[in-house]
């Protein structure tokens, strides 16, 4: 069996499917992955001995500028991606069996599975775009909702409205080409009656949270048995264990002067400092021997020896830094982050520091309330529910889309 997976967006959506390609393969299947030509997203799936199949533009060039992105260019994005999803995947969908598609809004993805006529699977990390009663769509480029509007069935149909200006031109125009109909509600015909969560249900608990017939596969983890830099394993061994900080792929979003904030908050706890650069480019801000940065390193080995880990509260992170009984200190930025940093707190394996700018106080009270033996006790405990086989949880429904096809 063949399988094409493809997603557009920062490491925490390529990260996820390079799980998923082990999990195919270990059932003898073969995997094709279209997503962003980053060069670490290259590097990551030559790790699992997959070519990555460039699909868009990178995601640095649009995320990783000084300011966010505007909703003037997500006015621009949205179409260039439907045209990049049509042009990419009807080459590369040749001789497959199942089409999924994950990340940024995959308007194209289940047209090209309609062209083709393969089953297709939508597939995401969080609840947090799903139609529900619950709560509240997040933002998105458009025409916002008038203010005080409260009933979430009006919010998550205007939701769709914004979706349908974003994508529904460029979608309709191609689906046009090679002769399907038109559909009028984008994010439901990319959604699907049945979306795939790809999240631990401890950590992301679904039930009862949207109408939607959703399928929780578990999250898809990538096992990683790379060793530290030597560099690093020396900082480690050299004194007791760091509060590791880091904002992933957050680039313009991480708060401003975060590593300066950071490294004060924590020396102010008797505690090391470990800076993860990543996009955002956090830097050690003086010589001292009590602060050490590391570039992507393999967060599996590394969190289980730190005290603490500060974070974005992506959901990759916070499953990596939940199964290593990790406290986290959680600074939302956008999207899902929020969700992310609520639950951890409700789980009391951390803190969620929704103050938009950290502060030296703000954050070093956060860390008192983290650091202690109640909070590492409970979060190992929450570490030993984390599933482990949600890569092959879903390797087998895919095998079971293919064959009922």
């Amino acid at each position: 069996m063949r399988v094409l997976l493809t997603t557009w967006g920062s490491r925490g959506d390529v990260e996820p499917l390079a799980g998923l390609v082990l999990g195919l393969r270990e059932l003898g299947a073969e995997a094709r992955v279209c997503a962003p030509p980053d060069e670490e997203f290259a590097e990551l799936l030559e790790q699992v001995g997959v070519p990555l199949v460039p699909l868009g533009p990178s995601v640095r060039s649009v995320v990783a500028g000084p300011k966010p992105p505007t909703g003037e260019d997500a006015l621009k994005l949205a179409p260039a991606l439907v045209a990049a999803r049509f042009e990419t995947l009807t080459a590369a969908a040749e001789g497959c069996d199942v089409l999924l598609a994950t990340g940024l809004l995959p308007a194209g993805a289940r047209d090209v599975a309609e062209k083709f006529g393969i089953p297709y699977v939508y597939a995401c990390f969080h609840i947090f775009g799903l139609p529900s009663r619950h709560f509240a769509p997040g933002q998105r480029p458009g025409t916002p909702s008038p203010e005080g509007e409260t009933d979430k069935r009006v919010l998550w149909r205007q939701d769709a409205e914004r979706v349908n200006a974003l994508y529904g031109g460029a979608l309709n125009s191609h689906r046009a080409a090679i002769g399907l109909p038109p559909v009028d509600n984008v994010r439901d015909h990319v959604f699907t009656g049945s979306p795939w969560l790809a999240a631990d249900e401890t950590l992301c608990p679904s039930e009862g949270m949207t109408d939607l017939d959703l399928v929780q596969t578990g999250a898809w983890i990538r096992p990683d048995d790379r060793p530290l830099p030597e560099e690093l394993e020396r900082f480690l061994d050299a004194g007791t264990p760091p509060v590791y900080v880091g904002f992933g792929s957050m680039a313009a979003y991480a708060p401003k002067d975060i590593a300066r904030v950071a490294v004060e908050a924590i020396r102010a706890q008797g505690r090391r400092i470990l800076l993860g650069r990543g996009w955002a480019g956090l830097a050690s801000v003086d010589d001292a021997d009590d602060c050490f940065v590391v570039g992507e390193v393999n967060q599996q080995a590394l969190f289980p020896r730190v005290a603490a880990v500060v974070h974005h509260g992506g959901a990759g992170t916070t499953t990596t830094a939940s199964r290593a009984g990790a406290p986290q200190v959680i600074a939302p930025r956008i999207a899902d982050q929020p969700l992310w940093a609520a639950r951890v707190a409700e789980l009391g394996i951390g803190v969620a520091h929704h103050e938009p700018t950290p502060t030296v106080e703000s954050l070093s009270a956060a860390l008192t309330a983290v650091l202690t033996p109640e909070t590492r006790a409970r979060a190992k405990a929450v570490a030993d529910k984390i599933r482990t086989d949600g890569a092959t949880v879903a390797a087998k429904l895919l095998f079971d889309l293919a064959k009922a096809a």
